[in-house]
C-alpha cells in the first residue's frame, strides 16, 4: 500500500511540474495554458482593456488585472471587419472586445531566452485575425522560436480620424488607433515574455499585406523603436509618396472622417461612440495609416532617406503572380483594358506608365495582372530594399516567391499562380491545412521557407546549415533569391519597369512640392509676355505714325 502511494504521489508530482510548466505570471495575472505536441498554448491574453464605449477611438489603455489563474485555452473574438482575409479563412465571432494574443512557445522554454517572432496580419486593414488556423505557430515553435499573434482594430475602429478625436487626444493626433494596438501588443510582449522563454531583446515582427504595411510603418515610427529587432514583410509596403494622397496626412484623413460622420447622420463624436459597432459598419469607410504626428512623424520613404528609421535587419519580398489575385473575378478584355485598370489606379497614372492591351484578351489579362502586381507590391519592396540598403547599416534580404501551388481545378487558387497569400502555408509550413496535392518540392520549399524565417528571427541572417545560400541584397549587387521549385539568387526581374515606376513617382513629387513655385513662374512669364506683346504693339504703331 505504501508502494502505491509512493507511485501516486510521484505521479502527481509529474502531473503538477506539467501543469506548472504551463502557468506563468504575466503582470496582470495568472494564466494556463494547453499543451500540444511538444509545443504549450495560450489563447485569448489580453493586452489591453476592451475599446468600447468611452474607451472607443482612445489610445489602447492597460488591462484590469485578475485574480486566480485565468485559463487561456479559447480565442477571443476577433475585431470587427467587413470581409474575412484569407478569403477562405472560418468565420469566427467578432466584437468590439478583441484585443487579446496567443502565444506558441516550445515546452520545454521556461527561462531559455528563445527568440521571438510576433505576427501582423493582412486584410486590408479591414479583415484579418489572430487566430486563423493558417497563423498557428506551432509548427515555427518547433524549431526553436515562441511565436505571438495579436488582434488589432480594423475600419471604423481602428483608423478614423476626426478634429474632435484630435482635440481631445493628449497627443493632438487620431486615427492610426490599430497601429496603437500592435505597438501596445509589443510592449505587453517585452514586459511579459521573459515569464513564458521569449527574449524580449530579439524580438522579429513579421507580417503579410496590410500587415506587412504596418510592418513598414512601425520599421518607421519612433514610438516603435526598441521594441523589436529585426522585421519581415510578404508584400506589403508604404512606400509610394504619401505627398499626393491628401488621406494619409492628419488634415485630410479628419476631413475623410468628417464626411464619414455625415453618411452616418451625426455630428458629434459623442453619438458616434453610443451607435452600435453593427450600425457603424453599414456606413462605407476606407482605411489607411495616417502621417499623425505621433506614430508617424513623416512616411516611411522620407524616414529612410533621412536616416531615420528603426535600423534593423530586414527579409522582405513579393509574389511572382500578386496581381492575379486582385483581378480574379473581373473580365478584362482589350476592349475595356483601361477601363479596368482606372478602377484600381489614377487614370493619369494609367496613361502615363500603363501597359500596353496587346493583340488578344488573354495578353490583356496578363499584362493587367503584371501591372497590378508592380504597382501594389513589388515596386514597394524593391523600393524598401533599396532604401535600406543605401540609407542603413542593417542588412537587407530580398526575395521573389515563384511557386504555383498545385490547386485542384474548381478551386478559387487554381490558375493563379504564385499570387497574393500563396506564401503563408510555406512560411508557417502548414501545408496539410489545406486539401491540395502537394508535391515534395512544395514540402522542401516549406522546410526550407520556415527554417529561413526561423533563422532569421534567432540571428538576423536566414542563411543556415544544408539551406540554400541567401546573400544580402545591397546597392551593389541589387540580387533576389527566388523561393520556388528552384529556390537561389537571380536578378531582379525586369527593374527597368520599376525604375520607370520611380521616375514617374519622383517627378510627380517634385512637381507637387514645386507647385507654387512652377505657378509662379508660369506667371511671371505670363506677365513677361503680356509686357513684351505690349512693348512690340506700341513699337510697331509708333513705327507706323512716323510712316504716315
Amino acid at each position: 500500500m505504501t508502494m502505491c502511494r509512493f507511485f501516486i504521489a510521484l505521479a502527481l508530482v509529474g502531473y503538477a511540474s506539467c501543469a506548472a510548466a504551463a502557468t506563468v505570471k504575466t503582470d496582470d495575472g495568472w494564466v494556463e495554458g494547453t499543451q500540444q505536441n511538444g509545443v504549450t498554448i495560450y489563447k485569448g491574453i489580453p493586452f489591453a482593456a476592451p475599446p468600447v464605449g468611452a474607451l472607443r477611438w482612445r489610445d489602447p489603455r492597460p488591462v484590469i488585472p485578475w485574480s486566480g489563474v485565468r485559463i487561456a485555452d479559447k480565442f477571443s473574438p476577433i475585431c470587427m471587419q467587413t470581409k474575412p482575409y484569407p478569403p477562405d479563412a472560418p468565420p469566427e465571432p467578432e466584437s468590439e472586445n478583441c484585443l487579446y494574443l496567443n502565444i506558441w512557445a516550445p515546452a520545454a522554454a521556461h527561462g531559455a531566452k528563445l527568440p521571438v517572432m510576433f505576427w501582423i496580419y493582412g486584410g486590408g486593414l479591414e479583415g484579418g485575425s489572430a487566430s486563423t488556423p493558417l497563423y498557428a505557430g506551432g509548427q515555427l515553435a518547433q524549431q526553436g522560436v515562441i511565436v505571438v499573434t495579436a488582434n488589432y482594430r480594423l475600419g471604423i475602429f481602428g483608423f478614423l480620424a476626426d478634429p474632435q478625436l484630435t482635440r481631445e487626444s493628449p497627443h493632438h493626433s487620431s486615427g492610426n488607433y490599430g497601429l496603437l494596438d500592435q505597438i501596445a501588443a509589443l510592449k505587453w510582449l517585452h514586459r511579459n515574455i521573459v515569464a513564458f522563454g521569449g527574449d524580449p531583446n530579439r524580438v522579429t515582427i513579421f507580417g503579410q499585406s496590410s500587415g506587412s504595411i504596418s510592418v513598414s510603418v512601425l520599421v518607421t515610427s519612433p514610438l516603435a523603436k526598441g521594441l523589436f529587432q529585426r522585421a519581415i514583410g510578404e508584400s506589403g509596403g508604404l512606400f509610394e509618396p504619401l505627398n499626393l494622397d491628401a488621406s494619409f496626412t492628419l488634415q485630410g484623413a479628419e476631413l475623410e472622417g468628417q464626411a464619414f460622420m455625415a453618411r452616418a447622420g451625426v455630428t458629434s463624436i459623442k453619438v458616434l461612440r453610443s451607435m452600435s459597432a453593427s450600425e457603424l459598419m453599414k456606413v462605407n469607410f476606407s482605411p489607411n495609416p495616417i502621417i499623425d504626428g505621433y506614430v508617424l512623424t513623416q512616411s516611411p520613404y522620407e524616414a529612410y532617406c533621412r536616416g531615420q528609421q528603426n535600423d534593423v535587419p530586414i527579409l522582405i519580398g513579393s509574389n511572382l503572380d500578386e496581381g492575379q489575385y486582385f483581378i480574379q473575378d473581373r473580365k478584362i478584355t482589350v476592349q475595356n483594358f483601361t477601363q479596368q485598370l482606372d478602377q484600381d489606379f489614377p487614370s493619369i497614372l494609367v496613361w502615363l506608365i500603363g501597359p500596353k492591351p496587346g493583340a488578344t484578351d488573354q495578353v490583356a489579362r496578363a499584362a493587367a495582372a503584371s501591372f497590378e502586381g508592380d504597382m501594389r507590391f513589388r515596386w514597394d519592396m524593391w523600393t524598401w530594399a533599396r532604401l535600406a540598403a543605401n540609407h542603413g547599416q542593417s542588412k537587407v534580404y530580398l526575395y521573389e516567391f515563384t511557386r504555383a501551388p498545385p490547386f485542384m481545378p474548381g478551386s478559387r487558387y487554381a490558375g493563379l499562380g504564385a499570387t497574393h497569400g500563396m506564401e503563408m502555408s510555406y512560411v508557417f509550413d502548414h501545408l496539410d491545412q489545406q486539401d491540395v496535392s502537394w508535391t515534395p518540392a512544395d514540402r522542401r520549399l516549406a522546410s526550407v521557407m520556415s527554417a529561413y524565417w526561423t533563422n532569421f528571427a534567432k540571428s538576423g541572417d536566414p542563411n543556415g546549415e544544408s539551406l540554400p545560400s541567401w546573400p544580402a541584397f545591397t546597392s551593389g549587387a541589387p540580387i533576389t533569391t527566388a523561393l520556388g521549385e528552384t529556390i537561389g539568387p537571380k536578378p531582379v526581374r525586369d527593374p527597368e519597369e520599376l525604375r520607370r515606376i520611380s521616375r514617374l513617382y519622383n517627378s510627380a513629387s517634385f512637381i507637387q512640392r514645386n507647385i507654387y513655385l512652377l505657378l509662379v513662374a508660369v506667371v511671371g512669364a505670363f506677365i513677361v509676355l503680356i509686357v513684351f506683346l505690349i512693348a512690340y504693339i506700341r513699337r510697331k504703331r509708333r513705327s507706323r505714325s512716323l510712316t504716315a
